[in-house]
Parts: C-alpha cells; sequence; structure tokens
C-alpha cells in the first residue's frame, strides 16, 4: 500500500527524528519461552503477567492509534508477547483498518498463523512478520523452549503469503554458538521465495536473557557468510527511518535485510515509538521507564490534552542507547522486550 507522508506540523523529537513507526503490543503472554525475549524463569520465578484489568482495551488501542496517525505515524505494527493469542484480535484490527492511510503489520511467532492467516488479512490486516531462528528442529527447540516444531511455522509463513500478507519478513534472531550455523541454510531455504529473510543482531534488550556481546554475529559477517555463496549488492531504504539494512542478490534471487542495533547503531534514524500491553508509553526499545497514556484514558482526558501529551512526549525524546552502549555506557534496568514488543 502507498502510505501517506506525515504532516508538515508532525513533532520531531530533540535530534529531528520524525515519529513513523507504532509499535502495539496488544498481550503479554506467549506460548513460546524464547531464551533472548520471555525465558521461563526470570531471576529465578516464573516470567510475570499482568492482570487483564492492566490490558488497554481495543477501543482504548484504537482511540490512541487515531491520535498517532494525526501527528504523523504511518504505519502500526501489532506485537506482544504473541499477538494472536489476544481473544478477537481481528476485531481489533478491522477498526485500525479505518484508519486512513495506515499500514497495518503484525509480528508473530507463526504457532497459530496458519489457522488465521486468511481472517487476518480478511479483517484489513497488509503483511505479517514471523519470527524464525532455525531451521533445524533441535535448534529451534531450544531457541523456543517450548518443544514446538519447525514446519508448523513454515505452514503459517505460506499460508500468510497464498492470502494476501506478502511480503511475508522472517526475522532470525542470530546468537553465536547457539543458531549461527543456521544462517546459510535459512538463506538457502529462502531464497528466491518471494520472502525476506532479515538477520537481527542478538540484543540486550530487558535484564532477563543473560546477554553477552560476545553471542553477537556482527550483521556485517552475517553479509560476508552469504556474499560469499550468493553475491549481494546494497539497497536503498524503502523510507526515512528504516532499520533493517537492505540487501539484494545479485542474480535476481530476492532480497534480505540486516538489523545491526549492536554493532551498527542507527539511533540517529530511529522513528519508532511504543505503546506497552499496559499503556505506558516507551519512546526507546532499551527505555527504563514509560509514560503513563492509559491513567489519561481512564481518568476522562479529552483527545486533544492526550494528544497535546502524546506530542511533548516525543518532542523530548533524545534516545540513543545503542550509541552510549557502543561507547562504553553502563547497562541499565530496562522494560523487558515482551511488554512493548520487539
Amino acid at each position: 500500500m502507498n502510505m501517506r507522508s506525515p504532516p508538515p506540523a508532525a513533532p520531531r523529537d530533540r535530534r529531528n527524528r520524525p515519529m513513523h513507526d507504532l509499535r502495539i503490543s496488544i498481550t503479554d503472554r506467549c506460548n513460546f519461552r524464547c531464551v533472548y525475549c520471555m525465558p521461563k524463569t526470570v531471576f529465578g520465578r516464573d516470567y510475570p503477567f499482568l492482570p487483564r484489568e492492566e490490558l488497554l482495551t481495543y477501543e482504548e488501542i484504537v482511540r490512541l492509534a487515531r491520535l498517532f496517525a494525526a501527528q504523523g505515524v504511518c504505519k502500526v505494527r501489532l506485537t506482544g508477547g504473541e499477538p494472536l493469542l489476544r481473544k478477537d484480535v481481528e476485531r481489533l484490527i478491522e477498526q485500525l483498518a479505518t484508519i486512513p492511510g495506515l499500514e497495518l503489520t503484525l509480528t508473530t511467532n507463526g504457532s497459530l498463523l496458519a489457522a488465521r492467516a486468511s481472517s487476518l488479512r480478511d479483517a484489513g490486516l497488509h503483511r505479517v512478520t514471523v519470527s524464525l531462528d532455525a531451521l533445524d528442529d533441535d535448534v529451534f527447540k531450544r531457541m523456543n523452549d517450548a518443544d514446538y516444531p519447525v514446519a508448523r511455522v513454515l505452514a503459517g509463513i505460506e499460508a500468510a503469503a497464498a492470502c494476501g500478507l506478502a511480503p511475508v519478513k522472517v526475522n532470525m534472531v542470530v546468537k553465536r554458538g547457539t543458531n549461527d550455523n543456521e544462517i546459510l541454510p535459512m538463506t538457502r531455504h529462502f531464497r528466491g521465495s518471494g520472502h525476506i529473510l532479515r538477520f537481527i543482531e542478538y540484543m540486550d534488550a530487558g535484564n532477563a536473557n543473560a546477554w553477552q556481546v560476545k553471542e553477537v554475529v556482527p550483521a556485517g559477517e552475517v553479509v560476508r557468510r552469504i556474499d560469499a555463496e550468493f553475491p549481494l549488492e546494497a539497497v536503498d531504504p524503502n523510507y526515512e527511518g528504516e532499520v533493517a539494512e537492505r540487501w539484494r542478490y545479485r542474480d535476481g534471487g530476492g532480497e534480505i535485510g540486516v538489523i545491526a542495533s549492536v554493532t551498527q547503531a542507527f539511533c540517529s534514524g530511529c522513528t519508532r515509538i511504543r505503546l506497552s500491553t499496559d499503556g505506558k508509553l516507551y519512546t526507546c526499545l532499551f527505555a527504563t521507564s514509560g509514560h503513563d497514556l492509559r491513567s489519561l484514558l481512564r481518568g476522562g482526558a479529552g483527545d486533544e490534552q492526550i494528544a497535546d501529551a502524546i506530542a511533548r512526549i516525543w518532542q523530548a525524546r533524545d534516545d540513543r542507547y545503542s550509541e552510549l552502549r557502543a561507547a562504553g555506557a553502563p547497562a541499565a534496568q530496562k522494560i523487558e522486550m515482551s511488554y512493548i514488543g520487539g
């Protein structure tokens, strides 16, 4: 679809970045327990979930999405946790689809996608991104820690493509010593498929994944490994602030992407803002705290008051965590990724 351009008066943050992408986490629950996101235990206790009354309702989400769209947001991505675990998510998508000029996407682990792809498309969803960290069943099951087979995720990807949720983007988080030997098998499998495979550097999002920099496979290394077998050439970004660095096969076999938050910080062009499951607004994936919009919604605030709050939050934004990490700044306590999406 053709997204509209942000309005001339759209707010810019302190580094002159526009607000373009809104990521909305609609549930903090997931049926996977991926070690880099939502391990089964956190510091010796079960992973904590929010009470249902703390979650934003669909009506509250849609109201906020309209206010964000009026201030320049052109793309909404539904995330989690696993968003397809939220009951009647198609109803939310139908309501969001009435907002003019908005691209609607969803990130999923693919476990429920084969059965839901058509209903999601019929509701108005435009695209899906599927997380898949390996083709080898043993490796994949170790990473998702839920004994879930690869074949069902692949079936979900094909179902999504068949009903028009394309191009499907397939995200692989690469962790050295765990699944980096799957880079080329994943490349061979998805090359020529019409799907876009993207390799994501293992990040220190949240606090529960025991991140170590030695486990990061730099995006440059990923590109070199693939280029040695399938020659690549760089491609321009699709839009200002796109986080994935694009590469295409020189023989026309499609394209891949690499997301290098650790080794090639892209803070200077980041145009994302995140709404958590419980209605807090975060201006960075690595944020330590959020801004409470739920209290405004449930406290009787009008649209203008809420819109002003959103604009002020964005205009005060000066986040550059990845740049500071690269410069040797000490790690900070961060919100867990499952509450605000990836």
